[in-house]
């Protein structure tokens, strides 16, 4: 090769790195409702929405602090190699909400306490009542509208008369809001800051390779089962974000192979987050806590979060607490879920549900203290993990302590929706439960909760002779489990468990109360009859400081004996042991 060729080369390889890393960073754009110093006014605008217009891949939209009244929509794509970036400015407090200020009050000219302003807005339009759902539990619950007085929400009343200090009520056929401040002050005085919720979405994220960083999404009109941020693109990261004080659910993730790290999702109306379809979604480093507040039905659609027909989504280092629901509830069709290394602690109902799926994958999860909340018919969905009618399941070196059930296992006929189409039925079979601390758990250690009438879930000996056929309704699915099942034939595996029930609590329940069911106080009894556990063990079990989550064992303790001990770092937890 020539000097002269050689050089060329030289040339050309260093002017196409030049030009990838000119492409590779792209634009910046500022966004500031006042302006920059040192910024070029080319580079800077007013809002958002004018920002993302003019993205390409590769650009940058730097947001700095203020609250943002906006709806945003980001329909560019960036790729592997330039995604598009939309973040906070270091340090600097990014809230973009629903809710606008309102300013144009009059007083009421029957009521000097309450003030009303025009209100043009209708969130649910298709029933009378305005509400999602439509029922009478929910007439109230149901309601999108959203009023806060220098930050505090007020509560809603469905018809005039009945306003108080603290409340506020929409007239939709005179198209008014009507407020009454808790502290009964003047709303037309401006140091009084009354927002009002006028947008059901914040932000929609329909591109493809786009991060979203650092920003504050809070208030919104949405109603039950909406997010007020969705995102629907793929390989999208949403990071160090915070969804907060929603009328339903916080966010709501529908794209593939999406990250989710170092969020917090609380305080929102239903739901902390939601997933559907949104295969391979890894929710990482996370808080989700105290979402419910409105008190929608939870057995319907409430709590930390629920995620549906997503294949392979790992939730892992978070921490799930306080949700007015269960913590984690994966509901139909879901496959290949797993759950590692989160706290999931004081939910008020379950602390993993995982009902009509295939495959969860939980272990080394630390959950205590679920399950307590006053709901009479949510049998078999107060435990710790309770699984529910699923299939191809692994338990194993999780701390399942202090909950009102340690596991459990709730069976009806059921039949789910699938990924790729269709439905089948689906019932508990191929479960695994090894190697986990159950202990302290207030009703039991483990429960089997099997609401059906063709007793497979008991030994052929301890059958009655109702065959599945004749336990059938005419119109339950065709496909369920064959006739003839008994208990070994569903191939639930007991071993290596730590069990350490307090006074007074149960060891193994197994069997619905209101029909044929056994308590057994001890190992034996319990592996003479239903052959499980043989393995197991019972014993004491102490922890360092129980009630500060130190949750360190002597060294010589079973748990370290048997491997019924988490094997990498939880948040909020300490693990490990220490010498007595």
């Amino acid at each position: 090769m020539t000097k002269r060729r050689s050089d060329n080369i030289k040339s050309v390889c260093a002017l196409s790195v030049m030009l990838l890393c000119i492409s590779a960073y792209g634009n910046d754009w500022h966004v500031c409702q006042k302006a920059l110093p040192g910024i070029d006014l080319g580079e800077q605008v007013r809002s958002i929405g004018e920002a993302v217009g003019r993205l390409n891949a590769g650009d940058t939209v730097m947001i700095h602090g203020g609250i943002y009244r906006e709806q945003v929509i980001v329909d560019k794509n960036g790729t592997a190699g330039e995604p598009i970036t939309i973040r906070a400015a270091t340090g600097e407090l990014v809230a973009v909400t629903g809710a606008e200020h309102l300013t144009d009050w009059q007083r009421d000219d029957g009521d000097p306490s309450v003030f009303w302003t025009d209100w043009p807005h209708e969130f649910v339009s298709w029933n009378e009542h305005n509400t999602h759902p439509s029922d009478d539990y929910h007439r109230l619950i149901g309601r999108c509208e959203q009023v806060f007085v220098d930050g505090y929400p007020l509560g809603q009343v469905l018809e005039r008369q009945k306003l108080s200090r603290g409340t506020f009520f929409v007239d939709l056929d005179a198209r008014r809001l009507y407020v009454w401040d808790r502290s009964n002050r003047d709303l037309g005085d401006k140091r009084v800051l009354v927002e009002a919720c006028v947008n059901s979405t914040i932000w929609t994220c329909k591109g493809n390779h786009v991060r979203t960083k650092g920003i504050r999404f809070r208030y919104a009109a949405n109603r039950a089962q909406q997010g007020a941020v969705q995102i629907s693109g793929d390989d999208n990261e949403v990071a160090d974000c915070v969804f907060e004080y929603t009328n339903a659910c916080g966010a709501k993730f529908s794209g593939e192979r999406m990250t989710v790290r170092n969020c917090l999702f609380r305080h929102n109306g239903q739901l902390g987050f939601s997933a559907g379809r949104a295969h391979g979604l890894l929710f990482t480093g996370c808080v989700v806590t105290n979402n419910n507040t409105k008190g929608f039905n939870r057995g319907w659609e409430a709590g930390g979060n629920k995620i549906v027909l997503t294949r392979g989504m790992v939730i892992e280092n978070s921490i799930f607490t306080e949700n007015k629901g269960d913590g984690i509830w994966f509901d139909i069709g879901n496959e290949k879920s797993e759950v590692r290394n989160c706290l999931i602690a004081d939910n008020e109902n379950a602390g993993i549900f995982y009902e009509i799926s295939y495959g969860l994958y939980a272990h080394d999860n630390v959950i205590v203290g679920n399950g307590f909340a006053f709901s009479p018919g949510d049998w078999g969905a107060n435990a710790g993990i309770s699984i529910s009618s699923s299939a191809n399941c692994l338990i194993e070196r999780n701390l399942l302590i202090g909950n009102k059930e340690g596991l459990s296992l709730r069976e009806q006929e059921r039949s789910t929706p699938l990924i790729g189409g269709g439905s089948e039925s689906v019932w508990n079979r191929d479960l695994t439960v090894r190697n986990n601390v159950l202990a302290y758990n207030r009703d039991a250690q483990v429960w089997g909760w099997f609401d059906i009438n063709d007793e497979r879930h008991w030994p052929k000996s301890m059958q009655e002779g109702l065959s599945s056929r004749q336990s059938k309704a005419d119109d339950s699915p065709t496909d369920g489990p064959p006739d003839g099942l008994e208990l070994k034939d569903l191939e639930l595996t007991f071993e290596k468990n730590l069990y350490r029930p307090g006074l007074g609590q149960g060891l193994f329940n197994w069997g619905v109360t209101w029909k044929r069911h056994r308590k057994y106080a001890d190992l034996d009894a319990m592996r003479r009859e239903l052959a499980f556990e043989q393995t197991g063990r019972l014993a004491g079990i102490a922890f360092r400081d129980f009630g500060r989550l130190d949750l360190r064992v002597p060294a010589d303790s079973p748990a370290v004996e048997m491997r019924c001990y988490p094997e990498a770092d939880v948040p909020r937890v300490k693990l490990g042991t220490y010498v007595r």
